[in-house]
């Protein structure tokens, strides 16, 4: 029996160059849970691992402590700790934290569909080399191409492994390898690497094609694919209106635009903040902003409506549900609103911690009618969908 036989490093210390903007790869909503989370969770309900160590960039360590491992209850997480400049340092750092146990395990953080079937298997294969590493073979032709793009031959197809993550080693071999990788200034593009440079042999395990790692945003649209089936879509419509009145600060999507006049209200009285948080309550089931946020507490007075926005996001988190996209309109004679839409949609794509690119902002005139042509006031309309959606791992979120 291997249960509670190793100890898992799990590195999730990159900056996710090639993810584009928005959040590091690593902490991206999937399902409604963390890339990490998703991870994390795996190793949660394996049987062989005793526990985890986590490997995250220094200015993140107490975040991650917070909000990943707390707030999801990943209560095998020992401890979180700085990662290195590289991600060879960064297994370097881990691995000193690692307890006297057989064996470790080392894991990529944004490989969210490993499975406890598979962390044992590849621990099961470690007993005979002292390393073992999960692979799949390609489908593909491989071929060499010089620097011409021309080709010079095929590789052998049989013989080549797509090497995956989890690795599972005894716990001396791995940290002698590393040691020795060090003194000699050898850097391996995997942990196998470095027991092959130290004259190790290395077990391949099969592992999974599911088993990918999240890199591009198209391997992250596929890893929603893998998901498919499982989402469950809410909507929700929010509709806001302030009277326009002489002496205050016109603020709209947290964005403080030079105008005459301002909007009449509690809070800054932001009409299109104001429509988003209904939406996103409505899509929630969670009541609206007079009932979580009433103007007759003076604790909301003048306050930013991004930090009642924030909030909300934080109840959502709560029932773990997942935006899809904000759609909004602001209805508004003037001032015109065009130049101020890009800074609204990152204000609103920072306090909620999702991207740009699902957010919609559109600005319309009545062409002179109603209380918006009079210029009496602004209104604002909001759509939102949340999704409600099962993990890779049968959690409920």
């Amino acid at each position: 029996m291997l249960d509670n036989t190793a100890w898992a490093v799990v590195v999730a210390a990159g900056q996710g160059s090639r993810m584009g903007k928005g959040p590091k790869k690593q902490f991206r909503l999937l399902a409604g849970l963390p890339v990490l989370g998703h991870t994390l969770q795996a190793f949660e309900d394996s049987t062989v691992i005793k526990g985890v160590t986590l490997v995250v960039a220094p200015d993140e360590v107490e975040w991650c402590r917070v909000e990943i491992v707390e707030r999801y209850g990943y209560t095998k997480v020992a401890e979180v700790v700085p990662g290195g400049a590289e991600r060879q340092e960064s297994v370097w750092n881990g691995l000193l934290r690692v307890p006297e146990i057989p064996f470790v395990v080392i894991h990529d953080g944004v490989r969210p569909f490993i499975t406890p079937r598979h962390i044992a298997q590849v621990v099961e294969g470690a007993k005979d080399y002292g390393a073992a590493t999960l692979a799949v073979p390609p489908k593909d032709t491989i071929k060499i191409v010089d620097e011409d793009r021309g080709t010079t031959k095929n590789l052998p197809r049989d013989k080549l492994w797509l090497v995956q993550t989890p690795q599972a080693f005894r716990r001396d071999t791995i940290v002698e390898a590393h040691y020795k990788a060090r003194v000699d200034g050898f850097t391996g593009t995997d942990d196998t690497s470095l027991v092959e440079h130290a004259g190790g042999r290395v077990r391949v395990v099969t592992g999974d094609y599911a088993n990918i790692k999240i890199t591009t945003p198209e391997d992250f649209a596929f890893a929603e694919v893998l998901l498919g089936g499982r989402a469950v879509v809410r909507t929700g419509f929010g509709y806001d209106v302030h009277r326009l009145v002489e002496g205050r600060r016109l603020v709209l999507g947290g964005v403080t635009i030079p105008h005459r006049r301002g909007l009449q209200g509690h809070s800054d009285a932001d009409v299109l903040t104001h429509a988003v948080m209904d939406a996103l309550l409505g899509a929630a089931g969670a009541g609206d902003i007079g009932h979580h946020f009433p103007d007759s507490d003076p604790s909301y007075r003048d306050i930013s409506s991004l930090k009642l926005l924030a909030a909300v996001n934080d109840l959502i988190l709560e029932r773990s549900l997942e935006i899809g996209n904000l759609d909004i309109t602001v209805v508004a004679q003037e001032p015109r609103l065009a130049p101020y839409i890009p800074e609204m949609r990152s204000n609103l794509a920072r306090v909620l911690g999702i991207g740009e690119e699902v957010i919609n902002i559109k600005a319309t005139t009545t062409e002179g009618l109603g209380f918006t042509g009079k210029g009496e006031g602004i209104a604002a309309y909001a759509i939102a969908s949340l999704r409600v959606v099962v993990s890779p791992h049968g959690r409920v979120l």
